[in-house]
């Protein structure tokens, strides 16, 4: 029997750690925990080089990437890993922490002026979708996400009505990604 190396050995039992552990080790009152802030720097700098996967096979189309926005008290860049979604031929970004979300609020003190970068940098716009309009958007992103955001959502179910998502539509901002 062949032994694994054991510069596996660490990475492995973290990603087991990392995917079995409870929510509340990585957030707690829809904040990122230390141990949640640790983990979204590595997303992050994984998705800015492009590391992470544009899209699943046989899942709505949509990929995790780096979104880069303007610190709305310091004005310096600050990056996220977030999840895009597809939806009837345009790109969205849904907050799955809700109005919290630093993301969120430097991109609207940004007027929507934002950075993506997947292997290469794309400058962007990001454009708030009425809560009307969110509900079909959130259900197509939870569908893409699945475990690591249901339980954010408030525990819905990837396959309930829409009038489930339109309950919560309102604590989770949604903007549509337009190409500058």
């Amino acid at each position: 029997m062949r032994r694994v190396p054991k510069i596996l050995v660490l990475p492995v039992v973290g990603i087991i750690a990392i995917i079995f552990a409870p929510k509340s080790v990585f957030y707690k009152d829809r904040r990122p925990t230390r141990a949640g802030r640790m983990i979204n720097r590595a997303w992050t700098w994984a998705a800015g080089a492009g590391l992470t996967p544009s899209a699943w096979p046989g899942e709505p189309r949509g990929g995790t990437i780096a979104l880069e926005t303007r610190g709305r008290r310091s004005g310096q860049a600050r990056s996220h890993v977030v999840t895009w979604v597809q939806v009837d031929g345009e790109r969205y970004l849904v907050s799955m922490l809700g109005e919290r979300s630093d993301w969120v609020r430097n991109a609207r003190a940004a007027n929507g002026e934002a950075t993506i970068r997947h292997g290469d940098r794309h400058p962007v716009r990001l454009v708030e979708v009425p809560v009307g309009q969110r509900a079909p958007i959130i259900k197509a992103y939870l569908k893409r996400t699945r475990i690591s955001t249901q339980e954010h959502l408030g525990g819905i179910a990837v396959d309930a009505p829409l009038e489930e998502f339109q309950r919560i539509a309102p604590q989770h901002p949604v903007f549509r990604i337009v190409e500058r």
